[in-house]
């Protein structure tokens, strides 16, 4: 019922504020006024937010962070037995890989019997992790390659070292068949033109690959890994492994799509790493989700009038229109609009083509990997929108005498601020290179140039590892540490501090011997209740 009041609501509201708005301009131009179409605008705007607050948060759930945390639990955490606690987080070599795909990877996927060893024959020819999470289709393993002689070698060692392979690059990637030379697992496979690249810890790794999946059965699966073990199918030129499965939990309506990753860099060993995705594909479920799906038609419709209503801006004001703010705040939150209600027409039809790929044949592995990176893409650029969205209020309540007195502060302070900005970044960034320098080889919160950038703000806020520096140079740590914290802490902070407080201080003097003539929030809103009581005592003005 209030779903189909407020669209009525609506036009009556948005037919008497343009009233308010467009007729009684032309009669008198006043500030008075203005401030009054400012605060309705900003009645309108609240609504618009508090349903863009509604689908946001009607997309995330407390279900996705536990669910992901007893996927990582079981596959990351688990030991290969009692006497070995090697695990995925604890891998260093491809012995210790083979020891997880062939114990914790199998027992985690395939689940056929009960706690007390009973067969779960109403799942067969199914596996339900811990009972609950149904495994769609089957695992897929992946691995790249690097060619040999694709790094030099020093003419020193030339008469030691007949093979060189390189870190992972695209143009160094080996495509040749190899081993047993039949089939996907020993001949390379092209990737999909959408299938999105893994930034890893060590390299950028393309879609493609010499891949294989897991049968259904477990025994089968020993044996294929048992296999591929004796005939070498890890190499020397061997960089990245990528094994992929989807799940899906009925009871909470949600796909985890896990992604487990071992990089075996050019130094030797193994990296570990991890992709879990708790996503939420099939959205029409519950009457919940159906109310959630009305909000999506409001908030097309309101995208829809903030498009006319921009185009109407910008053929008024034409190239004055690109000067304001405001207007680029709106063009942005518009734009990322659209491209959020694109992506959801194309996830629906795409999650549905999936469903029916997997139910005609479940000895597959189904890509739920590709929709579940768009789709944390397409959160983060919603929570990136309702950011923005929420920054637009200060755009209505700017009339407000404090909210002046701040714009005022950082306009006229900017140019001071640009200035010590440059002053500040120039300390900063040659403390940065100078951490690198002397601790990057040893502590790891130095060991690249972007994490010397993080530190030193982490440091700035309290949060430092000093007895790591020291062991790291006994002489250069503590000098680089009293220093820094001198310099940037207790100098150059307090001096941007102290830039905003002198200016603030002149502002409100300036505010003080001013008297300000304009319309107090109060008073505009004791007047806004008069028009709404004469709106309804008094007879409609087109009537």
């Amino acid at each position: 019922m209030l779903f189909l009041c407020f669209p009525t609501f609506l036009f009556h509201s948005a037919f008497y504020f343009t009233w308010l708005g467009v007729v009684k301009p032309r009669l008198t131009y006043s500030r008075e006024l203005e401030m009054k179409t400012t605060l309705q605008e900003l009645l309108i705007y609240i609504i618009f937010l508090t349903d863009l607050c509604i689908l946001t948060f009607g997309m995330v759930s407390s279900d996705m962070y536990y669910l992901n945390k007893v996927m990582s639990n079981l596959f990351l955490d688990t030991s290969v037995s009692e006497t070995d606690r090697t695990s995925f987080k604890t891998m260093s070599s491809m012995v210790d890989f083979w020891k997880f795909a062939e114990g914790p990877l199998l027992d985690g996927l395939y689940w056929d019997t009960w706690y007390n060893n009973m067969s779960l024959t109403s799942h067969r020819n199914s596996s339900h992790i811990y009972y609950e999470n149904l495994l769609l289709g089957v695992a897929q393993i992946r691995q790249l390659k690097v060619r040999n002689n694709t790094c030099s070698i020093y003419p020193y060692f030339q008469t030691f070292l007949k093979e060189c392979y390189n870190e992972y690059h695209y143009a160094a990637e080996d495509r040749s068949a190899f081993g047993l030379k039949n089939g996907s697992v020993w001949t390379y496979s092209s990737a999909s033109s959408l299938a999105p690249w893994h930034w890893g810890a060590t390299g950028f790794y393309s879609g493609g690959g010499f891949m294989f999946t897991l049968p259904k059965s477990k025994v089968e699966s020993i044996e294929k890994l048992a296999i591929l073990r004796r005939n070498g199918w890890l190499t020397r030129g061997t960089r990245v492994i990528f094994i992929d499965f989807s799940v899906y939990n009925a009871n909470i309506n949600l796909f985890c799509i896990v992604r487990l990753v071992v990089e075996f860099p050019a130094t030797g060993g193994a990296l570990p790493s991890s992709q879990f995705y708790s996503v939420k594909l099939l959205r029409y479920v519950t009457y919940y989700d159906y109310f959630l799906a009305s909000c999506e038609v409001i908030f097309c419709l309101f995208i829809f009038a903030f498009i006319i209503q921009e185009f109407i801006k910008v053929r008024k004001l034409k190239t004055k229109y690109f000067k304001s703010a405001w207007n680029w705040l709106d063009m942005l939150l518009v734009s990322l609009s659209i491209f959020a209600i694109a992506f959801n027409m194309y996830r629906t039809v795409e999650v549905s083509l999936l469903m029916e790929s997997l139910l005609s044949n479940a000895f597959e592995y189904p890509d739920f990997y590709f929709l579940a990176y768009w789709q944390t893409r397409y959160n983060n650029m919603i929570a990136i929108n309702v950011f923005f969205a929420w920054i637009k209020i200060f755009k209505y309540i700017s009339f407000n005498k404090t909210m002046t007195q701040l714009s005022s502060t950082l306009s006229r302070c900017a140019k001071d601020i640009i200035g010590f900005a440059i002053m500040f970044f120039i300390i900063f960034f040659a403390y940065a290179q100078l951490g690198y320098l002397v601790f990057g080889s040893q502590v790891d919160e130095f060991s690249t140039f972007q994490n010397c950038i993080f530190t030193q703000f982490r440091i700035v806020l309290g949060d430092f590892n000093f007895a790591s520096i020291e062991q790291a140079n006994r002489i250069l740590g503590p000098i680089y540490f009293i220093t820094f914290v001198f310099f940037v802490f207790f100098v150059l902070l307090n001096m941007f501090l102290a830039i905003i407080n002198d200016t603030y201080s002149e502002v409100k003097a300036d505010f003080a011997v001013i008297p300000s003539k304009e319309f107090e929030i109060s008073d505009l809103i004791r007047q806004v209740k008069m028009l709404w009581r004469k709106s309804y005592l008094s007879p409609h003005p087109f009537s």
